[in-house]
């Protein structure tokens, strides 16, 4: 595929968005709309935009290659992953309706205190900075090592240039925007991989059954792993999933700011039924993507690289024009759906749980307007740094490598949340809780290091969450008093 093909289709979808950009702030764009979107999204345009952000880059590039290594042992998480949705919608969004919440972590302040609200919010921005980075990241690759890499362009070029591209579209309107420019960028990414699929089954010459009996019959199709000192064993997989979802999902600034600018909790919650309806398919969808594209490798000949996420772009890429025009379609509007929102998510959680936006009267609209546009140039500059100095590390799948971090971060988030909301009579030390928020991921981070030795075998997974989350509650028990 040609650098200039390539090329057009970038700068093409960038004035793609940049029209959707412009025609949703035409009005103007307050900083209400930048962080609410005045409330007034219809609840199925933020469902459907979510799946992209939900998805990313990660998930399009990631969990098709994580079948070869863990076959579809992921559909485990991703069953957990239906059940926390429905936690978030039925338990999570009253709470933050109920509170007219602009910032989910002013919970937290309410609740505990001015440490404690600025203490979740720095774990938030923490987390989904590097995730998000590191999604945004996965993008720059691809495009890096399959095209841009020959013409001597610098790697921090290419990575600086995507970005200020996101930073041109999302700077205006900030959330209000998003909500949009996430429909149209889950729309081609569908497109791209129902396409890339009738590519690669073409390309087989067989019916999609016969594929997956092939697939079944060489061990690709396994769900249920039953060794409980796998990382992979399903029940380890399906708490894990419940409890991502919740922390990524429901306690993550990105993902509830699009949902509390639904009209009301009905529309929010309707929005999150539908959003867990439709990711559960989609990554259905993923696998039996991944399936497929092993099979058209070992048909084909084709050697696989080591790395699991450039399966993916590899086959894609050496499958014709047209699967190389649709991959690069779905990657960068994965990417982009991703980022965009995050970068809005930060600005909002620094600007109302950091500088105090709602409760500073001597703040003008005049200098909020003025802080929150240098906060967001700011985060995206943050992502930039992190998508330059990963590179070197970059070398087991990176799903994993996203969940992990995750693990690390959310748990105290977790943790907070749900003590706050089951443990009503006792009342927290607020200055205790930042050193508890840095303790448990530590003590965490330890006892995975060495659990083979002190579990008898036992290897954490993606349930490293539960396990920080646990530890956090307990801190938060030993620093607090009866009311």
């Amino acid at each position: 595929m040609s650098i200039t093909l390539i090329s057009i289709l970038l700068f093409s979808y960038f004035l793609l968005l940049i029209a959707v950009s412009r025609f949703v702030s035409r009005k103007g764009s307050s900083n209400e709309a930048y962080f609410t979107g005045n409330r007034r999204s219809p609840w199925l345009a933020v469902s459907y935009g979510m799946i992209g952000t939900l998805l990313s880059g990660v998930t399009f590039m990631s969990v098709p290659g994580y079948v070869r290594q863990s076959q579809c042992t992921y559909l485990g998480v991703v069953v957990g992953n239906f059940i926390g949705f429905l936690i978030v919608a039925f338990v999570l969004l009253p709470l933050y309706y109920r509170m007219h919440l602009t910032s989910i972590y002013s919970y937290l302040g309410d609740r505990f205190g001015s440490r404690t609200q600025t203490a979740g919010s720095l774990l938030f921005m923490l987390s989904r900075l590097i995730g998000s980075a590191l999604r945004l990241y996965l993008v720059v690759f691809v495009l890096y090592e399959s095209a841009f890499k020959a013409t001597g362009l610098p790697y921090w070029a290419l990575a600086g240039i995507i970005l200020i591209l996101i930073l041109l579209y999302t700077f205006k309107g900030g959330i209000k925007t998003v909500v949009w420019t996430d429909v149209l960028q889950t729309t081609c990414m569908l497109l791209a991989m129902a396409g890339i699929i009738y590519v690669l089954k073409t390309g087989l010459g067989t019916t999609f059954t016969f594929a997956f009996k092939k697939a079944a019959e060489a061990g690709m199709t396994r769900i249920y792993d039953s060794d409980w000192r796998s990382a992979t064993f399903f029940w380890k997989q399906l708490a894990s999933g419940i409890c991502l979802t919740i922390t990524m999902t429901g306690l993550d600034q990105d993902m509830m700011q699009k949902n509390l600018t639904c009209r009301n909790l009905r529309e929010s919650q309707d929005n999150m039924t539908f959003t867990a309806v439709l990711f559960v398919c989609i990554n259905v969808i993923f696998l039996g993507l991944g399936i497929l594209l092993l099979s058209y490798a070992e048909s084909n000949h084709i050697v696989l690289p080591q790395k699991s996420d450039a399966i993916f772009s590899t086959i894609a890429l050496s499958a014709g024009t047209v699967s190389s025009i649709l991959f690069m379609i779905g990657l960068v509007a994965a990417g982009y759906s991703s980022a965009d929102g995050t970068i809005a998510a930060l600005t909002t959680s620094f600007c109302v749980d950091i500088l105090g936006f709602e409760k500073r009267s001597d703040l003008t609209e005049e200098k909020k307007t003025r802080l929150r546009k240098i906060m967001h140039v700011f985060f995206t500059s943050c992502f930039l740094i992190i998508i330059i100095g990963f590179k070197p590390f970059h070398s087991d799948a990176l799903i994993s490598t996203i969940f992990v971090i995750a693990g690390y971060t959310y748990g105290p988030l977790l943790a907070l949340f749900c003590f706050g909301m089951l443990v009503k009579n006792r009342r927290v030390y607020d200055k205790a809780v930042p050193f508890i928020a840095v303790l448990s991921p530590v003590a965490s981070y330890l006892i995975n290091r060495y659990s083979k030795e002190l579990l008898f075998g036992y290897t954490f997974g993606f349930e490293i969450l539960l396990l920080n989350a646990l530890l956090a509650f307990a801190g938060l028990w030993l620093f607090s008093r009866r009311k």
